[in-house]
């Protein structure tokens, strides 16, 4: 089963990481400057997580594949780690659908 761990870095702001089951990191948010929107933003990952849509799915000048999830209003709320093909990225996203809906929130910052 999947995890949310919210931390806090060094910049004072808030964010969530989404691992999988084998502890995997597959999805990394941006910074928050508030908690509750840290949480916020996890939700909307539990949601959005499962619209194929939402998941934009990009490639890198050196051939690494990576994929943003973005909210119903095209604002990204998580990026994947770079993949060396196609169908690895594709993998990843399903991991996301997967772990998402269901995974335990860890607060580290408490």
């Amino acid at each position: 089963m999947g995890k949310f761990i919210i931390r806090k870095q060094k910049n004072d702001e808030y964010m969530f990481n989404l691992k999988a089951g084998n502890g995997e990191i597959i999805l990394t948010s941006e910074g928050y400057k508030a908690k509750d929107s840290c949480k916020k933003g996890i939700e909307s990952v539990r949601i959005n997580s499962q619209i194929d849509s939402r998941y934009e799915r990009k490639e890198t000048v050196s051939n690494k594949y990576y994929f943003v999830l973005k909210a119903g209003n095209g604002e990204p709320i998580g990026k994947s780690q770079f993949y060396l093909t196609k169908q690895s990225m594709e993998i990843g996203i399903a991991s996301v659908k997967g772990n998402a809906p269901d995974a335990e929130i860890v607060d580290e910052t408490i």
